[in-house]
């Protein structure tokens, strides 16, 4: 919501619709905004629960008009299959649900706050979004608030002989029905969040988004290196931002494209992941045209917090601080470290065979657009280099990261990547030779130090 109040305040800057209007990108501007506030619904916690609270509510109204009209209101339904007693049983019927529903919900989500606490101590707070994001959990809340709502609505309508009698049948039936879902939520809800707080169980979701990340975010063709202008760096003008926050979306295609229209070239100093300080220059064009920083700004959005999908090291950087609090002194688990490198050499793996963005982009035959662009060193030093610093004193650790990178050597056919395979097991070598004071645990290093070496 952040990047949307950002976006809307620059564009009352540019004098709002009159600047987009008059460069016709209203429906540019108009479908930003939209997009921007639909990644706010789909990342919001409490969306999908006040939309089941709303239908509770609503569906009640619906159920009461039908018992009302009398459709239902046979001597044989209401004897055999919906509720058949009296309004003071039905006030009370309802009273319990309600109040039984909204006690369960809040002592329910009182110790799951207090679950993710002690889990975001041993996993770190950034992967709360794992859990708030969660759909199960959105459900189960929903479903406990959303029958808490229809047993009030159902309430108010009961009424007794002296006030004019009006049993809902169906409505207290269905109320009943709903009870009984609750029970099984409850179930299904216990069983869920002790699943998800299991360490094992996170780093799996988080390795499954670094996975689909490095599909998304890589192509199995070779492109070709293009050229860049000579004169580039020396000739090119600064151009400076005022905004603040992470770099959450960027359209490049579109930037490229208004970059050939003007006949420029533009040279980003930043990329989805990267935070943008205010008044720091954000890029340089060469030549300088008029409306190059109102370009910039109608192709990238910010956000407060570094979430981008369009990151390829956000997920990685996430399973990273997993294994690193795993090594810390308060909780010293180098399990969990190890499972974190298993996954990291997994995804590199799955990334033999397929090439990471150059950013570089192109219009009309002509370099346009220049964005940073993660290499395979930065993303194996990103992967590798926080835990083999935590892990220095660790011989276990050690052994396992040379055991990763001698299984993705083993798949790696490119000469330039096992070359960074080698860099980063020459520095696990050098760590534990400094580090470690037990020899044959040194031992132990070096022997797995010599098999990669005869495996290249």
């Amino acid at each position: 919501m952040y990047a949307c109040v950002c976006d809307i305040a620059t564009y009352r800057k540019m004098n709002g619709y009159k600047y987009f209007a008059k460069h016709g990108d209203v429906k540019r501007m108009t479908k930003k905004i939209f997009n921007n506030l639909m990644a706010f619904f789909r990342e919001a916690f409490w969306i999908l629960p006040a939309f089941i609270v709303c239908l509770g509510v609503f569906g009640a109204l619906g159920f009461i008009e039908i018992d009302r009209s009398g459709i239902l209101a046979t001597n044989y339904l209401t004897r055999n299959w919906l509720y058949d007693g009296g309004g003071t049983g039905a006030r009370t019927l309802l009273g319990v649900i309600a109040s039984s529903t909204i006690g369960v919900a809040s002592t329910v989500f009182s110790i799951t706050i207090a679950a993710l606490s002690l889990a975001a101590g041993q996993m770190g707070p950034r992967l709360l979004r794992n859990f708030t994001q969660d759909r199960g959990n959105q459900v189960t809340l929903g479903i406990f608030l959303g029958t808490f709502s229809y047993a009030l609505m159902v309430l108010r309508s009961v009424r007794t002989e002296g006030e004019g009698v009006f049993i809902p049948h169906l409505s207290l039936s269905i109320g009943i029905l709903l009870a009984f879902v609750c029970v099984g939520t409850l179930v299904y809800f216990v069983g869920h969040m002790a699943g998800r707080i299991n360490v094992d169980t996170v780093i799996d979701l988080v390795s499954e988004d670094s996975r689909l990340a490095m599909h998304r975010l890589t192509t199995e063709e070779s492109k070709k290196v293009l050229s860049l202008p000579e004169a580039f760096g020396v000739e090119a003008k600064e151009i400076r931002d005022t905004r603040r926050g992470y770099l959450q979306r960027l359209n490049y295609q579109h930037l490229a494209d208004w970059a050939a229209e003007k006949g420029t070239t533009i040279k980003l100093l930043a990329r989805p992941g990267d935070y943008v300080f205010p008044g720091a220059p954000i890029a340089f064009a060469q030549p300088m045209v008029d409306g190059v920083g109102d370009a910039i700004v109608d192709t990238t959005e910010l956000s407060h917090e570094r979430t981008s999908s369009a990151d390829l090291e956000f997920a990685i950087r996430q399973l990273v601080e997993v294994a690193v609090r795993g090594l810390s002194p308060g909780i010293n688990d180098p399990h969990t470290a190890i499972s974190v490198l298993n996954r990291l050499g997994a995804s590199l793996c799955d990334i033999v065979g397929r090439e990471l963005a150059d950013g570089i982009f192109r219009s009309h035959g002509k370099v346009t657009l220049i964005v940073p662009a993660v290499d395979y060193d930065g993303l194996t030093d990103s992967m590798f280099h926080m835990i083999r610093q935590n892990a220095q004193a660790n011989p276990a650790v050690l052994i396992c990261m040379l055991d990763v990178l001698i299984a993705v050597a083993t798949c790696e056919p490119r000469e330039d990547r096992r070359k960074t395979l080698i860099r980063h097991a020459a520095l696990v070598f050098d760590d534990a030779n400094l580090t470690i004071k037990n020899q044959v645990d040194l031992q132990d290093v070096q022997l797995r130090y010599q098999s990669f070496g005869s495996m290249i």
